[in-house]
């Protein structure tokens, strides 16, 4: 079984994500052939935006460390490290209003 160190692999998200002219940056955790669960860290540096876009599953976005907005139409909601929602299935963005980890776990159909 392999560990990961989630704490050390966020910073160097962070970091990277700085670096980028995107201002993001990302790595799957976990996935595999036929699996029905992905996890994705991603690293978004503050006033970046991941764009709108449709979930392709249930899915769960957890803050490890800044602050986001999860948007969804009219309906926002603010995480801070340590919270976790469920991911809307419609259409949605989420906005770092600073440098920020996330979790984003997706079960896959």
């Amino acid at each position: 079984m392999e560990v990961l160190r989630v704490e050390e692999l966020a910073a160097v998200h962070l970091e990277l994500a700085g670096e980028n002219d995107s201002g993001r940056s990302a790595t799957t955790l976990y996935s595999r052939p036929g699996a029905r669960l992905r996890q994705t860290l991603i690293a978004l540096d503050a006033g970046q935006t991941l764009g709108e876009h449709q979930s392709p599953g249930d899915a769960s976005l957890m803050c490890l460390h800044g602050n986001v907005l999860l948007r969804a139409g009219d309906v926002e909601v603010e995480l801070r490290a340590g919270d976790l929602v469920a991911v809307p299935p419609q259409r949605h963005d989420v906005h770092a209003r600073a440098a920020s980890v996330l979790l984003l776990s997706v079960a896959l159909h």
